[in-house]
This record gives C-alpha cells, structure tokens and sequence, in this order.
C-alpha cells in the first residue's frame, strides 16, 4: 500500500484496508471517516477517548495505512480541514466547545438545532454534484423506481415514494408488509432503480435486498452514512453522508434534504425533456 497524500486518497485507502484490520482499528477506521473534523484537531488522547480505543491503537492504526505515526496521518486530515475551513460544521463545532449545551427545554432545543445545522455543512461537503447528477439521471430514466429503508431510515423511503410519484414516475414502496419483503422483490426487474436508505447499524434485509437485485441488473442508489456502509457494494451510486453513529438521538435533517434536492432535480430533468411534472413543478 503506498502512503496517502492527500484526504480522498487516505480515505479510500482507509477503506481499502478495513475488512483485515483488528476490530480495535475499524472503530478507529469508521471513527476517521464519520469525524475527520474531530480526528484532524484532536490530541492522540482525545481522539483515543472518542472513538473508545487505547492510545497506542491510533499508532498502530498509522502504521497499518504507511504512516510514521498519528501525528504524520493527522496532518492529511488536518490539510482537509484547511481546505474547507468556513464550513458551517466548524462554525458550530467552535460554539459548542465553548461550552456545554443545556440539556433542558429551549437549551434541548437549541442543541439539537445546532446539531442539525452541523450535519447539513456535512451534508453539502459529503455530497459531490457529479453523484447527485447521475442519481438524478437513473431516477428520470429508470421505467420503474423502488424505494426501501426500514427502522428509523423509513421516514426517507417514504417522502421518496411520495415525492417522486408527484413527478409522474412509477414509484412503489417496498415497505415488506406481512414479511413479503423477498418475494416482492422478484418483482423487480433489470434496468429498474432501487433506492435503499439504511444507517449505521445497519437493517441486514436492507443490505441483503440491494445486493439480490443488484445481482440481477437493477440499478442501486444508496443513502447511507459512510464509505464503510454494506451497501456500498451494490449501488451505482452511493451518497456517503458522514453521519455520526455515536449519538443516541440521531436526525434525519440530512437524509430527508438530499432526498429533496434529489427529487427537484429530477423534477426539473423532466421538465427539459418535455415531461413534465404535475402542474409544471415537482411538490416536494
């Protein structure tokens, strides 16, 4: 393996490496890639406390991706960081170090707001424009579009299913009602497009159903939160949103609004090509 230089390469190489390490480095692996913020400003202890490891394990983890030590790879993602240093994520990550949020009433409120407004600068930093205009394209193109996600993930499927039945596109929810969930996938058909959202942890028939229609030849769009997602394998394009996974009230502020930018997107697509949405403009 030859030593990153740069984040995109430091993050697929990360990737690449993942499947073979010790369980103590994949926390750290998905820790790097769900918080390269934190890990590019934090000390080796803080870091270490973080992501639940002994701080010798952030050496160790170094080592494994070619580097001399932590401070050497801190650098790749303290690089990133300058790159985009007037993020929103930044600015709100320097109020909430300034002190602890209220855990009460308006404070509750207030921290859930600036943790939203957090996970939206991620958002528009995850997103590259070259995905969300492919994804946009196998919507507008695909005969029929299937939508799926389960547990908390399942307010997602369901604003798709609803959104884009409102361009006038052939759109069914695979919501697995009765336990129908396989059988109906048999339904689906090569050339076809599923949108599977699933988060950390991960719905297994979520990421079993991807990976059976696309052995088929159906076309997948994955919502997820992270380059180390299972179902990243299956899908032709892949939305790694960078979601932490540690909180134990987690949002949908950021899923929910590439889903409307996906949508509008494709409202507009139709509407160049002469098929246009009802009343001339996607209701999302």
């Amino acid at each position: 393996m030859t030593r990153a230089t740069n984040y995109e390469q430091l993050k697929a190489a990360i990737e690449q490496a993942y499947p073979e390490l010790p369980q103590q480095l994949q926390r750290i692996a998905r820790y790097a890639l769900d918080q390269p913020n934190e890990l590019a400003l934090g000390t080796v202890a803080a870091v270490a406390e973080a992501a639940k490891v002994q701080p010798s394990s952030l050496i160790r983890f170094a080592n494994a991706l070619e580097f001399k030590g932590f401070s050497e790879m801190q650098q790749v993602f303290r690089g990133h960081l300058v790159e985009r240093s007037s993020s929103y994520r930044e600015r709100i990550d320097r109020q909430r170090r300034q002190g602890q949020p209220a855990t009460r009433g308006a404070g509750l409120l207030s921290q859930f707001v600036g943790d939203a407004v957090s996970e939206l600068g991620q958002l528009e930093e995850s997103v590259r424009a070259a995905d969300l205009t492919a994804a946009i394209k196998l919507v507008c193109a695909a005969p029929r579009v299937h939508v799926l996600a389960q547990r908390r993930a399942f307010p997602v499927a369901c604003y798709l299913a609803y959104a884009l039945s409102q361009l006038d596109l052939r759109v069914h929810l695979l919501d697995g009602v009765g336990g129908m969930l396989k059988e109906t996938l048999r339904n689906l058909e090569r050339g076809e497009l599923l949108i599977a959202t699933s988060f950390h942890s991960y719905s297994q028939d979520v990421v079993d159903a991807a990976a059976s229609v696309h052995a088929r030849g159906v076309r997948v769009i994955a919502i997820t939160d992270s380059a180390l997602s299972p179902l990243k394998p299956s899908a032709t394009v892949c939305f790694e949103l960078g979601l932490a996974s540690d909180r134990p009230f987690r949002s949908l502020v950021a899923p929910l609004c590439l889903s409307q930018a996906l949508v509008v997107g494709a409202g507009h697509q139709l509407a160049e090509a002469g098929k246009g949405a009802k009343g001339g403009r996607p209701r999302a």
